[in-house]
């Protein structure tokens, strides 16, 4: 691909552009399947299923006439004084799979904006109730997207601090951290006493002011995939019951089957007061959103118009009728192929190819959740972490891309997480790669 061309005029997202200067992005030209294929006809194994976002591989056909089919009746039309069927079918079916007391729906068009709408929403019901909670609790490590709002509630240093003067104050709780336990628990033992950090936060802000607590429910996946124990979500909704305060899962990674189950909350077997789902809902095709309520929660905003109670939070592409049509076909997609059972054998050859990858010298912190893995590499002298201006993970990613394996490194973290209908061969030839250029490199 000509270089001059691809850096000409493009700025690519969470990207240094120098880097560009000496490996240019793939120019993809087609998808199918797991594989993304380049002008040559070379392909990749999407390991990180594009962002996080295909579920069922590349061009599903499936997708494709759902979406052909919408096209020809209807693209969009505003969404406040109008409806149409795509949206009204999609909120009954959705609510049917999602955990149970959800009730409502909000429509909004990508990740941030739907942290964004539920964080207002929170903020906006207690006030409407009368009382003075207008603060936040989050995880350190967090990500719940780049917008304002959103990047005020996460606590990742390498996004927030240098738009630090702009953003909301947000009190953070130590998160979970099963590879590095404060109490050497293992997983196996694990009771997550590491709950009583967040218990401490909420002492310190104090129990009348906390609106909600935002959490990404067992990985918060920008923090270097770092996963814990569902105890810890039914301790944060027991707590948020007796607190009165709302439990926000951001399920917008980790919901539609990522982690072995519908949703996240599921393992846990809890309900949220408000639930973002973005990324999967359409089966990576396009941008949607919703946010997800509970009753109580609508009811609030439900009255006379001189009371201003309304919730004034849109966007021009609300509940838009080729991503209603999408995300329907998600669904039928997910009880049509039995999806979730049927990627039971691929999270368990996972766990095993896991356990191989783990006898490699510099690969440590080996962890999974469904079909989300990862690992840590380290100095196979001293068992240190490398220096980050040695860039690791990115040696071994780029390494990885000649081999047909598209990868995308999180510091010196590497994951899987694939479209959940991958094959085991191609979960198995995914991993062996990775495996061969971590042994060639690290």
């Amino acid at each position: 691909m000509n270089t001059h061309r691809s850096l000409a005029h493009v700025w690519y997202p969470c990207s240094q552009m120098k880097d560009y200067e000496t490996f240019t992005p793939l120019k993809i030209v087609k998808a199918r399947g797991v594989y993304l294929y380049d002008a040559a006809g070379k392909r990749y194994i999407d390991a990180v299923s594009s962002w996080w976002v295909n579920l069922f591989g590349h061009c599903d056909t499936g997708l494709s006439r759902a979406l052909s089919s919408q096209m020809k009746k209807l693209e969009h039309v505003i969404f406040a004084g109008c409806t149409h069927e795509p949206a009204l079918a999609y909120a009954e079916e959705l609510l049917r799979v999602a955990p149970e007391g959800l009730s409502r729906v909000f429509f909004t068009d990508n990740g941030s904006s739907a942290v964004e709408a539920a964080l207002k929403m929170s903020f906006q019901y207690w006030q409407q109730q009368g009382h003075a909670r207008q603060r936040f609790i989050a995880l350190t490590g967090a990500y719940h997207g780049e917008t304002l709002g959103a990047l005020s509630a996460g606590g990742i240093k390498l996004y927030r601090d240098v738009f630090a003067p702009m953003l909301m104050k947000v009190r953070f709780a130590q998160a979970p951290s099963c590879c590095n336990c404060p109490f050497g628990k293992t997983p196996e033992l694990c009771g997550a006493e590491c709950f009583v950090f967040l218990e401490k936060a909420l002492e310190k802000e104090g129990t009348d002011t906390v609106a909600g607590i935002i959490v990404e429910p067992l990985v918060q996946c920008a923090n270097r995939m770092n996963m814990y124990p569902a105890v810890y979500l039914q301790k944060l909704r027991k707590l948020c019951t007796r607190e009165k305060a709302h439990f926000i899962a951001d399920e917008i990674a980790v919901g539609f089957g990522r982690t072995g189950k519908m949703f996240a909350c599921d393992h846990a077997a809890v309900t949220p007061d408000i639930m973002c789902l973005s990324k999967g809902i359409t089966g990576g095709w396009m941008p949607f959103s919703v946010v997800l309520a509970m009753e109580k929660i609508y009811k609030a905003f439900y009255a006379g118009h001189a009371k201003n109670r309304a919730f004034l939070h849109s966007h021009s592409y609300s509940g838009n009728a080729l991503g209603c049509a999408l995300a329907r076909e998600v669904l039928a997609i997910f009880r049509r192929r039995a999806i979730i059972r049927n990627m039971a054998p691929a999270v368990s050859l996972l766990g095993t190819l896991l356990a191989g990858l783990g006898k490699i010298p510099g690969v440590v912190h080996m962890r999974q959740t469904g079909l989300i893995g990862a690992f840590d590499l380290v100095n196979p002298t001293t068992g240190r972490p490398f220096d980050p201006r040695k860039r690791m993970g990115l040696r071994v990613a780029r390494a990885a891309i000649q081999r047909g394996v598209f990868l995308r490194p999180l510091g010196d973290t590497l994951y899987f997480m694939p479209p959940l209908t991958i094959r085991e061969k191609e979960l198995s030839t995914l991993v062996k790669i990775t495996g061969t250029v971590v042994r060639d490199t690290v």
